[in-house]
């Protein structure tokens, strides 16, 4: 399970997510990647919300679910740690699991394995990053061997830089 400050809930952050951030599909998993920005607010700002300026590559409405008080410096109840700096907005995860995966047990199923598998990817991504996981209907039949490897890979794609050349 995820902390609740590492989920992501709101469908603005899954738009913007989808929308700008990178993708990479492997096998039964597509990932998308979006690195974003989030600084402190200057106390001399009254104007920030929740005390942090949003950049603009982001949602305006990220800045609420990056709260300080929503960010817990020490170990949770599930073993996640933070990056040690109490003000640091976490990586978040969310994911997509549609219908044509299969019925809702199947469904849910696979939600559970993403969500155990990515558990180990989180402290490893750069702080106020968000991700979104969608799963194709071949990860209904997909081992959960086979669920980490293609978001490892995955991931580890979206995560690469662009080259400078395009596509040939």
């Amino acid at each position: 399970m995820l902390a609740a400050a590492q989920r992501l809930r709101r469908r603005e952050d899954f738009a913007a997510t989808i929308r700008n951030g990178r993708r990479a599909g492997r096998g039964a998993l597509v990932v998308h990647f979006l690195q974003s920005t989030i600084e402190p607010a200057p106390a001399d700002q009254p104007s920030a919300r929740a005390g942090f300026v949003v950049s603009a590559s982001v949602s305006p409405d990220l800045a609420d679910a990056a709260a300080p008080d929503a960010v817990a410096g020490d170990s949770g109840a599930d073993g996640v740690t933070s990056s040690g700096d109490a003000g640091a907005v976490p990586a978040r995860a969310g994911f997509v699991v549609s219908k044509a995966v299969g019925n809702a047990v199947v469904r849910n199923l696979v939600k559970r394995r993403l969500r155990h598998l990515i558990r180990s990817h989180m402290a490893a991504l750069p702080s106020a990053s968000m991700i979104v996981v969608r799963a194709l209907p071949a990860s209904a039949s997909a081992s959960f061997e086979d669920l980490g490897r293609d978001l490892e890979t995955a991931l580890t794609a979206a995560r690469r830089p662009k080259s400078r050349e395009g596509r040939r």
